[in-house]
């Protein structure tokens, strides 16, 4: 099965700059995408085929996460169960008879780190959440991240070392993730492996590859040896960030 994850930035901006073409022609099993930046009715896709999940943040033209799914889910969670969480249209939970897929748009630590404690707080009360599923059955974890876990995953570490999605809390915080029963699929498959997912609309970033890697898909340590590859389409268009996927045997 096919898992495809993308920051859209912008869902309405993104269907004017290929994304129908580009949702058709992949031919997902499972599509989730982040910053919808959208409330209910505002854009639509036709997909026949798929079942359609959305959940937007309260506050306008925010946030915003949603699942396109080929099999309908046995249950469908919106948020993590926590009110102070719960605002922004941050996680989507399909639960299926042998896995969970969890979509997530982390929430960024801001300039200067003006949002870190929240930030901190978020990670924290996600991980007990994670692992409560992971308790019941494996989790297909994915999303933007917002974090370049190790220095090979965004082209300055040094110039960044202190800026949000490379603080030291943040790569601690996914640190502890994998360490409490998680792979990040395409670190593991390609460790040595130099590609981004996101890149500033500033300075010609894409153009020149001055890159991060803060998309991902991460999964229980007992289903990754069903992973048959973890990719980064990063000739796909449409927004900042490109599309990441993975294939499973699942």
């Amino acid at each position: 099965m096919k898992f495809i994850s993308w920051n859209v930035n912008g869902f309405r901006s993104c269907l004017t700059k290929g994304f129908a073409e580009f949702f058709k022609e992949t031919d997902a099993d499972f599509f989730s995408i982040q910053e919808t930046k959208m409330q209910p009715g505002q854009a639509e896709l036709d997909a026949p085929g798929y079942h359609q999940y959305w959940y937007s943040a309260q506050k306008m033209g925010y946030s915003g996460t949603a699942i396109f799914t080929k099999q309908e889910p046995l249950s469908v969670t919106y948020g993590i169960g926590i009110p102070e969480h719960d605002t922004e249209g941050r996680a989507i939970t399909l639960e299926y008879p042998d896995f969970y897929l969890l979509n997530v748009y982390t929430p960024n630590a801001q300039r200067e780190l003006a949002r870190l404690d929240y930030r901190m707080s978020w990670e924290d009360a996600l991980r007990e959440y994670i692992l409560k599923l992971d308790a019941i059955k494996p989790v297909i974890y994915c999303g933007d991240l917002n974090v370049a876990h190790e220095e090979i995953d965004l082209k300055n570490p040094k110039t960044n070392h202190f800026s949000a999605g490379f603080s030291d809390e943040e790569r601690g915080k996914f640190t502890v993730l994998l360490q409490s029963g998680f792979t990040d699929t395409f670190r593991a498959l390609y460790p040595t492996t130099v590609t981004y997912s996101w890149w500033s609309y500033m300075m010609k970033a894409r153009e020149k590859n001055v890159g991060w890697r803060i998309d991902y898909f991460v999964v229980s340590n007992r289903l990754f040896h069903k992973v048959k590859d973890s990719f980064i389409l990063t000739d796909v268009m449409g927004s900042d960030h490109c599309p990441v996927g993975i294939e499973i045997d699942i």
